[in-house]
């Protein structure tokens, strides 16, 4: 499967530290092998959409066409995720 990261997720993984950014990016990547593991859950209100957690961080998706759409890439203790999300829905 390809890979599409929209230009929040891109602009978020810039500015993460080398560690979160391949903890982050690792998982991501491993969503081409497996688009929907066993911790991904949908999401309430957001049909089609999951998202899985890395560390302290979401990552929310949704499939298409053979394509992962990395729509938000944040932190997860608080509304950010939810919010950046509402606005790209």
């Amino acid at each position: 499967m390809n890979l599409n990261l929209s230009k929040d997720a891109r602009d978020f993984l810039d500015k993460l530290q080398s560690k979160q950014y391949k903890q982050v990016a690792t998982k991501i990547f491993a969503l081409q092998k497996d688009a929907f593991p066993a911790d991904a859950k949908h999401l309430e209100g957001h049909p089609g959409y999951r998202r899985v957690d890395s560390g302290e961080y979401r990552v929310c998706y949704f499939v298409a066409d053979s394509v992962i759409h990395v729509t938000v890439a944040a932190k997860r203790n608080d509304d950010e995720v939810y919010r950046k999300l509402g606005r790209k829905v």
